[in-house]
């Protein structure tokens, strides 16, 4: 018997989020449809891609240029240690089935270049960075203000993270250069490629991956469902060693290279 166009199957699996007055079986439906890129399989993206396949995602699309290593492993819990040495995408096509093979996993093992990028951003519901460098943080943001696709933004070094929404191209809302400028144009360019917000080489404790990712994982959850307040305009910080959260009101920049009303119209 089928309810909404469920199997009593699905029902059973996706019954604890159905129950929410917030999705019931109209929002399920919802995220069956749903198509997420999600870029970076590393600390970030293990607990978004697992959390949105379990939530029944119906379309993730996985990209990450690199193999499963030992030092992954105490906080990229998509994999595990048979996988070491195999392409991440590989290890989470396969944790992902293991977990709901109802979910259809594409997969990209590289760097998306520029075009190839645009078409998965423009393809996408909603894009979620789980990138570990400011370079492809600009790049990703950028494609994202130009086809006016959602971005959840998370980052992670040490015992400190950060999260926010950048609901790209709208009027009002700061895209990620209004924060952290244009790295093409940034006078301390260098500088900030050793800064924590480029955690690649850095130490980071595990949970604190895990907990960034999860809220992203939330994020982009309630913008494909259309539910509560996002972080757009927010800026979400993490103080894991005293266990401390702060929000932060961001103000969209004007001259922006990005979203600003010059660069819009060029």
């Amino acid at each position: 018997m089928k309810s909404g166009g469920f199997s009593d199957e699905q029902l059973l699996r996706y019954s604890r989020q159905i129950f929410l007055p917030e999705i019931e079986e109209a929002g399920q439906r919802r995220l069956a449809e749903s198509r997420v890129l999600v870029l970076g399989l590393g600390g970030l993206g293990s607990p978004v891609a697992t959390y949105l396949a379990a939530a029944g995602v119906g379309s993730l699309v996985l990209v990450d240029p690199d193999e499963v290593e030992l030092s992954n492993l105490h906080r990229q819990t998509l994999h595990s240690t048979p996988r070491v040495g195999l392409a991440k995408t590989d290890s989470a096509r396969e944790a992902i089935m293991a977990l709901n093979p109802e979910v259809e996993v594409l997969t990209h093992r590289g760097r998306l270049g520029s075009a190839d990028l645009g078409l998965e951003v423009q393809a996408a519901d909603i894009v979620v960075d789980g990138t570990d460098n400011f370079e492809s943080r600009f790049a990703i943001n950028r494609v994202c203000v130009e086809t006016r696709t959602p971005l959840v933004y998370g980052a992670v070094v040490g015992l400190e993270g950060q999260a926010s929404v950048f609901r790209c191209g709208h009027e009002r809302s700061p895209c990620y250069a209004c924060l952290y400028k244009d790295a093409g144009s940034h006078p301390d360019a260098a500088s900030m490629s050793s800064s924590w917000e480029n955690c690649a080489g850095q130490g980071v404790l595990g949970p604190v991956a895990g907990l960034v990712g999860c809220i992203q994982a939330t994020e982009a959850l309630k913008l494909l469902l259309g539910i509560g307040t996002s972080l757009e305009g927010r800026l979400l910080l993490i103080d894991a060693r005293a266990m401390e959260f702060q929000s932060f009101d961001l103000a969209k920049d004007p001259a922006c290279a990005v979203c600003g009303a010059e660069a819009l119209t060029r």
